[in-house]
């Protein structure tokens, strides 16, 4: 019990203190998390829309490729970046190994499926009748996907916030892509595993908290925002 609050206490001393290297650490999590979010939606949400509304041929292969991906390993997912991007990879002229961007694309990787099955379910959950009296009033197909998405927004914030909890407290891929490299792509996640190596439990059960309350924070604004589309 001490020593959690210990390290509640160096937590605050961390955030109100202005330790410069503290703050770079969380600014660079928000950074390529958010970046790494923001991808995948854009990507995930068309996906989980357009195989929740229509059939087509490979529709099945695709779904069980997006299940497989909700449950797949992180820690392979950064390894497969890592030889995408390693010099003797495909993308090895992109030069983004042990970058921020390597992280962000690891991460992007890894929260597209949640947000895409997810997005899927709530869409498909939607009232077919609901669809069939849109389109009976003429509309067009992206105005009746449109219209079914807003229905199924509560279900599209829950893929959001499902998609963010896995990447913020992913440690594996973004060790492996990113280097864990101080200044350049060490993060919350990463820096907890450095400092808890070092035997420095106090600022890793510190930092522990930031990323913590970071997240209570960012998922209690997502719910309030929620709250307030669904009035």
């Amino acid at each position: 019990m001490e020593d959690i609050l210990d390290g509640l206490r160096e937590a605050l001393d961390l955030l109100l203190g202005g330790n410069p290297s503290v703050w770079q650490i969380i600014l660079l999590s928000l950074q390529v998390s958010g970046l790494a979010l923001l991808c995948s939606t854009l990507v995930g949400i068309p996906i989980g829309t357009l195989l929740g509304l229509t059939t087509f041929c490979g529709r099945k292969i695709i779904i069980t490729l997006i299940y497989t991906g909700m449950g797949f390993p992180p820690v392979v997912i950064g390894l497969l970046v890592y030889l995408l991007l390693s010099r003797a990879g495909p993308l090895g002229f992109l030069g983004w190994l042990f970058t921020p961007s390597a992280m962000i694309l690891a991460q992007t990787i890894i929260s597209l499926p949640l947000i895409a099955g997810f997005t899927m379910a709530a869409v498909a959950s939607v009232d077919p009748a609901l669809r069939l009296q849109i389109r009976s009033l003429g509309a067009t197909p992206w105005q009746m996907a449109r219209a079914t998405l807003w229905e199924a927004r509560n279900g599209v914030v829950v893929a959001i916030i499902a998609g963010f909890g896995r990447i913020i407290a992913e440690v594996g891929a973004v060790m492996l892509v990113g280097g864990n490299i101080d200044g350049s792509t060490r993060v919350l996640t990463t820096a907890i595993v450095l400092e808890t190596r070092r035997g420095a439990f106090d600022l890793a059960l510190a930092l522990s908290f930031v990323l913590i309350g970071i997240a209570l924070l960012i998922n209690a604004i997502t719910l309030y925002l929620q709250g307030r589309i669904s009035a």
